[in-house]
């Protein structure tokens, strides 16, 4: 017995807002239901589920009931590396990441039957975005 989907990623934000709309807007995720707990925040969906959490920083009490003490984006995230993504069309995905001014990485994986792009979301947590031949 154990584990069999990981359901959510939970992200503090400083930009709230911002980070809404880097995660709608360019990687298409859509905004839904979300409960009405006492902290602002948003919850996005991926195919009916929602798979990303965005709470207020500045909010206090959060999951655990305490003060928020928020990691500075310039010095990563811990532990925690990146969120990966699979995409379904790597140029639009390309151009449309490009034409919103973000600086992003791109990589082919030995093989050539997989490619990746590599982006940081405003509150610095990375974002993989995976292409399948």
């Amino acid at each position: 017995m154990g584990v069999q989907a990981l359901e959510h990623v939970t992200i503090r934000c400083a930009q709230r807002q911002r980070t809404r709309d880097f995660y709608v807007e360019l990687m298409g995720l859509t905004e839904g239901e979300r409960p009405d707990f006492p902290f602002r925040g948003h919850w996005l969906y991926l195919g009916g589920v929602p798979v990303i959490h965005l709470v207020e920083a500045a909010d206090t009490g959060g999951a655990w009931g305490r003060e928020i003490v928020l990691p500075n984006p310039d010095q990563g995230t811990g532990a925690f590396d990146h969120v990966a993504f699979q995409g379904d069309d790597f140029e639009a995905m390309r151009t449309r990441l490009a034409e919103a001014g973000l600086t992003f990485r791109e990589r082919i994986v030995p093989g050539g039957r997989l490619k990746q792009l590599f982006v940081p979301d405003p509150e610095g947590v990375l974002v993989e975005i995976n292409f399948r031949n």
